[in-house]
């Protein structure tokens, strides 16, 4: 455990706006980026991580993508698509879901 910085976990403006507003509760990445436990600050409020599990893209659903502030999964995933150079969705990828609560 320990504190981070939130740019690590969450490395782009919108997300971490979206964290403050309560919009964004989770983040899935393509590493680890962060342990249950750990903590970080934003604007002066802490979050502490609550939760972090190995996933496929397969395993997302809408309510994942809600969590992570998109309408739905197919938003999420154009997101994704545009974000990243040469990004194809496939369900086999893994992933790892960090969760976080405002403390």
């Amino acid at each position: 455990m320990g504190d981070i910085d939130p740019t690590e976990l969450l490395p782009s403006g919108r997300m971490r706006e979206g964290v403050l507003h309560g919009d964004v509760t989770q983040i899935h990445r393509g590493h680890q980026y962060a342990s249950e436990g750990d903590t970080f600050d934003i604007d002066g409020e802490r979050f502490e991580v609550t939760s972090v599990t190995e996933r496929t893209l397969g395993d997302l659903t809408d309510e994942d993508a809600r969590a992570e502030g998109m309408a739905d999964l197919e938003a999420y995933r154009r997101l994704l698509e545009r974000a990243h150079e040469n990004f194809e969705w496939d369900d086999d990828n893994e992933v790892v879901l960090h969760r976080f609560e405002r403390r």
